[in-house]
């Protein structure tokens, strides 16, 4: 399998997800390292729906702003990368050795504060990952705005995406990949992939 860009998964909850995601050719799956999240997953499953992935990379999300406590989920989880959203930790990261991405709220963000963010944030960031939990209408001043951001440094692009838009959007935004979200199974072993489905089978390459 070979999809059209790169491709990240986040917030992903359950082996369904995970080897379905795996197996339509995803490069990256990201799951969640914080206990008090809803996606939380706790270090014992993760090592057991990671046992059940190969060629694929995975991602530990947190939020947490504490370096000592983001230390000891690096030590927990081992994953091979590490997605974060506080920008002014990102030098101390750096000597960790581990690729990082930085997770950027369009919703707590204006369109300036984002350009300067990815000027001068982002140093070391492997991705700047743009997300929203707000319906996002991608109106010609935002798409400039991503166009501008993309040309300085890598971006997936975590909103607005469906399978009806998914080749519009990557045919104006240069951007370097998309992220998606995974659900929840109804039970184990038991998962409808929806919208999911629908956006990677869209962009799946022969």
């Amino acid at each position: 399998m070979a999809l059209q860009t790169l491709v990240k998964i986040s917030n992903v909850t359950n082996l369904s997800d995970a080897r379905y995601c795996a197996g339509m050719g995803v490069d990256f799956l990201g799951f969640s390292m914080d206990a008090d999240s809803p996606d939380y997953i706790d270090p014992k499953k993760f090592a057991e729906i990671r046992s059940w992935v190969a060629g694929v990379q995975i991602v530990g999300e947190t939020r947490s702003s504490d370096p000592d406590v983001i230390e000891q989920l690096l030590e927990a989880y081992q994953p091979d990368l590490l997605q974060i959203d506080e920008a002014a930790i990102l030098p101390y990261l750096t000597t960790f050795d581990k690729p990082l991405i930085l997770r950027a709220d369009l919703s707590q963000l204006t369109l300036d504060q984002l350009d300067a963010l990815v000027q001068s944030g982002a140093a070391g960031a492997e991705y700047v990952l743009i997300e929203s939990p707000d319906h996002v209408h991608f109106d010609e001043d935002l798409k400039k705005a991503i166009q501008q951001l993309a040309v300085r440094h890598p971006l997936l692009l975590g909103t607005g995406i469906s399978a009806d838009n998914v080749h519009q959007l990557l045919t104006e935004l240069p951007v370097k990949g998309i992220a998606l979200r995974g659900g929840d199974e109804e039970r184990p072993g038991n998962r409808e992939f929806g919208e999911l489905m629908d956006i990677l089978e869209t962009i799946e390459v022969d």
